[in-house]
């Protein structure tokens, strides 16, 4: 799908960045920043919820731009959160006070850069025996909340591990360089530390992935052929999507990722308000174990690692399936120009088995409906591992959520015989895996029929034998308002079937019952740190399963604007301690939900894509299935 012309004026608020506006944007910007500047990330300034109502076609769209980045000021801070406007040239430069900004690509390669450089690294690495360190693979983590007394407070800073490679195309990973961390100061641009905890022999099979690297490769599956001669069903204008009844816009975030804006779904004649913005909020890899290489891990990939800037080119026949529709994207380089990231969010139908179906044995007549979705979907690489976002959009008015997870669990060395399965599973000879926890936290900011909003809880409960219930089989949906912000910090229970439902009192269906939408968990876990750990103050978002906060312009991060080098506190866990009301108002729910991966031999030396996620369905928001109304199913 091809972008507008640069010369043509957005037709939406929404539109996507355009290359000429964030170079254009950068220039107004740079003599305000200091001369080292570097660019990590840029983002539309998203308008108003109010001013997006008002909004007709012809409207003059205001185009502001926020760019976040490091330019070594001195004394150091946290860089800069700007604002450009491209219409008017209104440049308004903030200083990061608390917390730094994202880790952008030239941190990561001078991270590299001054770890190879050091002296004692060096040394360290001939220890174990590698005296050639143009195919050592270093990855830079960020530090975390952990300071460390040789770096001064307001530094830009790293932790850098170490692999080595057999050649550049090689799986770095398979032979990491055990027991040796560099802490990394960028700002001074020296190692300020070297952890050394012992030689540990690197393993010794080079668990290589590529097809070539196979002994043997199985018999190939059949070609499969997904044709749609009529043409797809859907519409692509701009990142203005419909299809069926469905009407939204999709653009890529550099926090959060893929987004959708403005969902609504076609009801008869009116087009009916579901969301106004859903999207990756933040995320959390925690790690479970008590080695010193591992146990201060705990990667915020959206705040700290600008996940959406990692967005990769998807590929027809690998990435995606079927006809395709691509939307492009465009990031900031270190330098303020653009990079476009071609063919980053992929669109199109799939078959989903059957929709509805009922045999009448009475009267001999089958109806049988088959199910489609739409999908709109992107793919992440944040260094070892790969994150697929899917949004699958139904007949009947249900929108799922779906993270696939793939690529290379991290790993240690162990020696022969050394074996810690509560911790680290081995999964190839002398290479063990920690136990970790992948923690994704969705904002759903509701919109329902226009609001206002309210959210309650639902558990399916038991109920006590007794005179109503003599054989002890009933069981009922006990259903509780959640009133405050407080209250509305709630937990998955599988055991209860317990979901949230959001309402608007203001609206009623035929029954007699407020309009709403349910939010269905999954079997999901949150958080094992304990509740005074680093990585729980960081990350306090990932503490409960549900979060619900008044509406507040600019709250989009849950683990705050600038997690970077944060010490915590900040996002959902400041956000909600007021306490205000959440009744009958605009809302936003922030759901919390992923998997803890115990790794296995099956995980290596690439792990096949593991699956997690939530739906949202409509619960009394239509007046029946909404899908009654599809065409009879042929063959």
């Amino acid at each position: 799908m091809n972008a507008p012309r640069e010369s043509e004026p957005p037709a939406h608020p929404l539109a996507p960045l355009t290359a000429t506006e964030v170079e254009r944007a950068a220039g107004l910007l740079k003599p305000r920043i200091g001369t080292q500047a570097a660019f990590c990330s840029v983002a539309l300034e998203e308008p108003s919820k109010a001013s997006l109502r008002a909004f007709a076609p012809g409207d003059n769209v205001p185009r502001r731009l926020r760019f976040l980045g490091y330019d070594h000021p001195d004394p150091p801070d946290g860089g800069f959160d700007a604002t450009v406007d491209v219409g008017t040239s209104a440049v308004d430069v903030r200083r990061i006070n608390a917390g730094q900004a994202p880790i952008g690509f030239a941190d990561v390669v001078q991270a590299v850069r001054i770890t190879k450089a050091d002296a004692g690294w060096q040394a360290a690495m001939r220890r174990r025996g590698i005296n050639d360190f143009e195919n050592v693979q270093v990855d830079p983590w960020p530090a975390g909340g952990y300071g460390h007394p040789s770096i001064p407070p307001g530094h830009r800073a790293h932790r850098a591990i170490s692999f080595l490679r057999e050649h550049k195309t090689d799986n770095g990973y398979a032979r990491p360089v055990q027991g040796l961390i560099a802490h990394v100061d960028l700002t001074a641009g020296r190692v300020a530390h070297l952890e050394d905890h012992g030689v540990v022999p690197l393993p010794p099979e080079h668990g290589r992935y590529d097809a070539a690297s196979q002994p043997a490769l199985r018999e190939a599956t059949k070609p499969l052929a997904i044709e749609q001669p009529e043409g797809v069903g859907f519409t692509v204008r701009g990142n203005a999507v419909e299809w069926q009844n469905w009407h939204f816009r999709v653009t890529v975030h550099p926090a959060n990722g893929l987004a959708l804006h403005q969902v609504a779904y076609r009801d008869g004649d009116e087009c009916r308000s579901i969301l106004h913005r859903a999207a990756l909020s933040d995320m959390v890899v925690p790690y479970g174990d008590t080695n010193p290489m591992h146990r201060w891990k705990h990667v915020l990939d959206a705040g700290e690692a600008s996940i959406g800037n990692c967005v990769n080119s998807l590929t027809l026949g690998c990435d995606c399936l079927g006809e395709i529709r691509y939307l492009d994207h465009v990031a900031v380089k270190p330098d303020g120009s653009a990079r476009v990231v071609e063919n980053a969010i992929c669109i199109h139908e799939e078959d989903y088995g059957i929709l509805w179906k009922h045999h009448d044995g009475h009267g001999q007549t089958t109806e049988t409906r088959r199910s489609r979705r739409l999908v709109v979907s992107t793919f992440h690489t944040v260094g070892n591992y790969e994150y697929g976002f899917y949004w699958y959009f139904y007949l009947d008015g249900t929108l799922q959520m779906e993270v696939k997870l793939t690529g290379i669990v991290g790993v240690s060395a162990v020696a022969d015989g050394e074996t810690r399965p509560e911790f680290a599973p081995l999964v190839a000879p002398n290479v063990a895996s920690p136990i970790h926890q992948h923690l994704f936290c969705f904002r759903l900011d509701f919109d329902l029929d226009g609001g206002p909003n309210s959210v309650s809880e639902v558990n399916v409960e038991p109920l006590p034998t007794g005179d109503d219930n003599p054989d002890g089989t009933a069981f009922h949906a006990f259903t509780r308002a959640l009133r405050t912000e407080l209250e509305a910090r709630r937990d998955a229970d599988t055991a209860r079937s317990r979901s949230w439902k959001v309402v608007n009192q203001k609206r009623v269906n035929r029954l007699g019952t407020p309009v709403g939408y349910r939010l269905l968990p999954g079997a999901t876990p949150k958080l094992l740190a304990r509740a005074n750990s680093q990585v729980a103050e960081r990350a306090g978002f990932a503490r409960h399963n549900l979060w619900v906060t008044r509406y507040r312009e600019g709250q989009l991060c849950a683990a705050g604007d600038h997690p970077n080098l944060h010490p915590g506190g900040a996002g959902l866990p400041a956000w909600s301690a007021g306490d205000e009301s959440i009744e009958d108002t605009d809302i936003v729910l922030w759901h919390t939900f992923g998997l803890t991966h115990l790794p296995r031999p099956e995980d290596w030396p690439v792990m096949p894509v593991e699956y997690c996620g939530f739906t949202l369905q409509p619960v009394g928001f239509f007046d029946r299935n909404p899908a009654i109304t599809m065409p009879p199913s042929h063959q």
